[in-house]
């Protein structure tokens, strides 16, 4: 059988780092193979070089027998392969249809495309409005885009770069069938991936990289994930350890029938109520695109709640405050979208420092302290073992999970009495997730108040105390964590088997 792919002996060096250094690997047609590695490793550079969106500086690309010279992403998508980025490669101010359009061949007839869209989207289980603007829907509505973009070409293969990371375990199962499907009609496709579990169950074999190197090869079906991950990070695993929390007499937060108006994604909010205390983790689930956005960017300041007297911290009424306000009262925030949001692109870290520690000691008489702001991203850098050229790098230069341990470990550094943070996890791989998730558990038990807003129940139950669910903008009541479990939270996601006040039966302690 001839290969659907070959790479033969792969380099790639960028100022300081070798992204990928001899790198060779074959995928068979209709296979669906992993690549696995620690944020860092060269993963994500690897399937650029295979788009075409980054060129090797040395080695062969063979497609189907066929030596590929240097090509771009066009080139690839002629010769069937299609790739979704974990950063998406959208544009926002126009609509999905016409993001679509610009990526696929044939007539220009965007109502014809629509129904195409609407059609496969529905087919497979990932709806989308094809007439809605993308900076109106939340990131895992993105990642549906993406997906569907692929998937209207027909792909010979199919790169996927993180594709779960916004998805809930419903959406990931009618994923799976999707990719299954796909491979059994001839399409060969690689799969980036942290979640070991869904690499076990997907996937035929699997290649590991470690420091830009393959360390080894592996049939993930045969492997424990344990195994899995050693041979990914080279060491045992850290453990978890949760303590007890102490709560505070008193909550940091505390939000009292908080109603707004729908915002970008078209969802209303509807008489919320929840308290976060000192020494706790609160966790958030739902379904992406169910007003999470809309709730935490009235909660961080980001949008101002104009009615007022809804929303405290430290008792102290902040609707019509704004971030900066809120942050001088102990408020810290991690948004979900890494790049644009959590971090400007094309700015070192030590000028990312500044944006949220401007106030920390970072701005000295309204000039920045370059010394004092060095030293911080540099502490940063050194305690979340973040891989990066120094404090001079781009924030756009890192991978993804290295900017995301970055971004999370500023807002800790600033030690923070509230700290926001939306899917603190999203494509990092399982080392260093452990020891975000280790970060939030020990600031809540040095006494912060943190609310976590994940689509991953695993990370939710692994940290959290009290768990609420949000659904077309309505929270239920909390719940304590070790008194519920995976299917009630996932019914209630969907509002199955409660009323729309509860969502529950009383099976389950509740705790305001």
């Amino acid at each position: 059988m001839i290969p659907r792919l070959e790479l033969r002996n792969i380099s790639k060096r960028y100022p300081g780092v070798v992204a990928n250094d001899d790198i060779s690997m074959t995928i068979l047609p209709g296979e669906i193979h992993a690549v696995l590695g620690e944020n860092g490793a060269g993963k994500s550079t690897l399937m650029k070089i295979i788009y075409g969106a980054a060129q090797a500086d040395s080695g062969e690309i063979v497609c189907d027998g066929k030596l590929i010279e240097a090509h771009n992403p066009a080139t690839s998508r002629a010769l069937g392969i299609e790739m979704v980025y974990q950063h998406f490669a959208l544009f926002e101010s126009v609509t999905v249809v016409e993001n679509i359009a610009l990526a696929v061949s044939g007539a220009f007839d965007l109502n014809a495309l629509a129904a195409q869209i609407t059609e496969l989207s529905a087919r497979y289980g990932m709806p989308i409005d094809p007439w809605q603007r993308v900076h109106d829907l939340s990131v895992g509505e993105r990642q549906r885009v993406e997906i569907v973009r692929c998937l209207l070409q027909s792909p010979k293969l199919l790169i996927l770069d993180e594709p779960t990371s916004v998805l809930t375990p419903q959406a990931v199962t009618k994923l799976f069938e999707t990719l299954r499907q796909l491979a059994s009609e001839g399409c060969s496709i690689l799969y980036i991936s942290h979640k070991l579990d869904e690499v076990q169950e997907l996937c035929d074999s699997a290649t590991v990289l470690r420091n830009g190197k393959v360390t080894g090869a592996a049939r993930p079906k045969e492997t424990t994930a344990i195994e899995l991950a050693r041979m990914m990070v080279g060491s045992k695993l850290p453990e978890m350890h949760v303590t007890p929390s102490v709560r505070s007499e008193k909550p940091v937060l505390s939000v009292r029938g908080l109603s707004a108006p729908a915002g970008k994604s078209g969802i209303a909010l509807s008489d919320i109520s929840f308290d976060v205390h000192g020494g706790e983790i609160v966790g958030l689930a739902g379904v992406s695109g169910n007003g999470q956005a809309e709730l935490i960017s009235l909660l961080s300041g980001e949008r101002l709640h104009r009615d007022g007297g809804s929303i405290g911290i430290d008792g102290k009424p902040v609707d019509r405050l704004d971030a900066a306000a809120r942050r001088k009262l102990g408020l810290t925030f991690v948004p979900e979208e890494r790049l644009g949001r959590g971090a400007v692109p094309p700015h070192s870290l030590w000028q990312n420092a500044v944006l949220t520690g401007h106030k920390a000691g970072l701005v000295r008489r309204g000039l920045v302290d370059r010394g004092k702001a060095n030293g911080f991203a540099r502490a940063v850098i050194e305690k979340f073992k973040v891989k990066a050229n120094g404090v001079q790098a781009a924030a756009q230069s890192l991978s993804g999970g290295n900017l995301q341990k970055y971004i999370v470990g500023r807002e800790i550094a600033l030690q923070p009495k509230l700290l926001l943070v939306s899917q603190p996890t999203w494509g990092v791989d399982v080392g260093a997730a452990a020891f975000i998730r280790q970060t939030l558990v020990d600031l809540s038990r040095a006494g912060a108040a943190v609310l976590v807003v994940s689509e991953e129940l695993d990370e939710l139950f692994e940290i959290c105390d009290r768990l609420l669910v949000i659904c077309q903008g309505r929270v239920s009541p909390s719940l304590i964590r070790t008194q519920t479990n995976r299917e009630e939270v996932g019914l209630l996601m969907t509002r199955i088997g409660g009323n729309n006040e509860t969502g529950r039966s009383g099976q389950v302690a509740l705790q305001n």
